[in-house]
């Protein structure tokens, strides 16, 4: 900790690189965000990954029991898309390996639904 400085602040804040970030602050200033594309790339996957939480919780207080309903995947694989493409530009290997295991588990879930609707409608 003796030659943790306001560079190294810096680098924290800023991830991988030793710029400023998109949380552009230097050691006793406060924290502004540059609004640049990626920044808004990013917000706009997080929006689109909490509505898959929004349109489980809504469809569960409709129909009054748990349920996850198919915009619930959609959402998922779409969110998750959004943030890897995010997080590869951001070169976050932890963020990376995370979203790109979780949009596999989404398609396969699509998948199996699909596969399930097609054994009912040929029953």
């Amino acid at each position: 900790l003796k030659n943790f400085n306001a560079q190294s602040l810096q680098y924290f804040l800023g991830g991988m690189k030793h710029d400023r970030g998109p949380l552009n602050a230097t050691f006793g200033e406060s924290i502004s965000v540059d609004l640049t594309a990626w920044i808004i790339i990013g917000f706009v996957g997080q929006v689109c990954f909490f509505m898959r939480f929004l349109v489980q919780w809504v469809v569960s207080e409709k129909l009054g029991e748990s349920t996850i309903p198919l915009a619930f995947w959609y959402f998922s694989i779409g969110g998750s898309m959004i943030l890897l493409t995010y997080s590869i530009h951001r070169q976050d290997p932890v963020f990376i390996l995370g979203q790109s295991v979780g949009s596999i588990i989404y398609f396969r879930n699509l998948i199996l639904i699909g596969r399930k609707k097609k054994s009912l409608a040929e029953v």
